[in-house]
């Protein structure tokens, strides 16, 4: 087949660009026989560093790279779409895959497709996750675009597949799940090694930490986290203990979405407890692993996650997680750690106190490790290919029959 790709999305920093960036490996390399043809503007092509002979490369010009327009209240130039729409038509794949709704735009019609949807999160909590009606109208109505013009939908577990069915409306059987995997550069690291970037971090070399890594939108519940956190604190101050720290990885000032904040500053004034917060901004996948191997826990209570990657890729680096009821996770990472409904304040701290225990920590992690270990990006590839197989099959089915004189 000849696939096309919308790699527009290839140089974000949330999920869904990792998710992009780690099958489309896993896919090049899978699939040889195949060849694959990426649009994008020249910024996010370049940010992936791909390199395959089966991999060609399309560059469309874009006044504003759409990994940055697509979302929030950014703007979308027709006429950038356009061009996008223009390029896939005069090369005609037989196949187009859209790894993601954010970054979508218009393809020819009649062209065999395969939309990604992650989860229903805006869906869900649209004022807490676009800042504007006219951001929540936009998506909307992209995401309608998307879904009347793709033959299948692939997303990323059967979570998300129940919700999206649920939600959007979408049939069970225009569903495709093919699920995520840690990086193969998140393994655990050597205990020397988490703590030399705790102390990077500006952990004390005799204080546990916690780890939350991801956006900061309001859905995340990272406030939660820092209030549970906080009473954490108040115990050991009272058996004289170290007091654990608090480390938030992840990008305030590049977050294409809601506005960072949502209550978390407001929540350590509250607390006093700012001594005992670090933020980190981005940390490299190599650096950030020796932060997760040495983790008391990935804590990541969001009120919703399609697949939650961060506690998969901490996972890998033997951390257990504390995670949301709401998501995959406590099928995908079973045993591996404690599990809270999202809004269980109680259930969290309760949670993340188990996990200062460091037997328990360790009991835990062992599971999680081995739990990370079943999931592969090359299984994510073969499920993808097959859905893109089906999409053809069915395009074929729905060609009209030539007439015979």
């Amino acid at each position: 087949m000849r696939i096309g790709i919308d790699g527009a999305c290839l140089a974000n920093g949330r999920g869904y660009g990792r998710f992009t960036r780690e099958l489309l490996r896993a896919l090049l390399a899978a699939a040889s026989d195949h060849q694959f043809a990426v649009y994008g503007d020249r910024d996010s092509l370049a940010a992936a560093e791909l390199d395959a002979p089966n991999l060609g490369i399309v560059h469309v010009r874009q006044k504003v790279s759409p990994a940055h327009a697509a979302a929030a209240d950014g703007y979308r130039s027709p006429i950038d779409m356009l061009r996008l729409t223009h390029a896939v038509w005069r090369d005609r794949p037989d196949v187009f895959w859209s790894p993601s709704v954010y970054t979508y735009f218009p393809l020819p019609p009649g062209l065999p497709s395969l939309v990604t949807i992650h989860d229903t999160i805006t869906e869900r909590y649209p004022e807490l996750t676009m800042p504007t009606r006219r951001a929540r109208l936009f998506w909307n109505a992209k995401v309608r675009l998307a879904l009347a013009q793709s033959t299948l939908v692939l997303t990323v577990s059967e979570f998300a597949a129940a919700e999206i069915e649920q939600i959007l409306g979408v049939s069970r059987a225009r569903l495709r799940v093919a699920g995520e995997a840690a990086a193969p550069t998140f393994r655990p690291g050597t205990p020397s090694d988490a703590r030399a970037a705790a102390r990077a971090a500006g952990v004390p070399d005799d204080a546990a930490w916690f780890t939350y890594v991801g956006g900061f939108t309001p859905h995340k519940h990272v406030d939660r986290i820092v209030r549970a956190h906080a009473a954490l604190i108040e115990e050991a101050r009272a058996t004289g203990a170290p007091a654990p720290f608090l480390v938030l990885v992840g990008t305030t000032s590049a977050d294409n979405f809601h506005g960072v904040g949502a209550g978390i500053h407001e929540a350590i004034a509250d607390c006093d407890t700012a001594d005992y917060v670090r933020w980190t901004g981005f940390l490299p996948d190599a650096q950030l692993r020796h932060l997760l191997t040495g983790t008391a826990a990935l804590v990541l209570p969001s009120a919703n996650e399609g697949f939650g990657l961060p506690a998969v890729e901490a996972a890998a680096c033997g951390a257990p997680v504390v995670a949301t009821t709401a998501s995959p996770l406590p099928q995908l990472l079973e045993g591996g750690g404690h599990f809270v409904a999202p809004g269980d304040t109680a259930g969290l701290l309760s949670a993340m106190r188990a996990l200062l225990d460091p037997h328990e920590r360790a009991r835990l992690g062992a599971v999680a490790l081995e739990r990370a270990s079943r999931l592969t990006w090359r299984a994510s590839a073969r499920a993808t290919l097959a859905a893109l197989d089906d999409v053809v099959a069915i395009g074929r089915r729905a060609a009209p029959v030539p007439a015979v004189s």
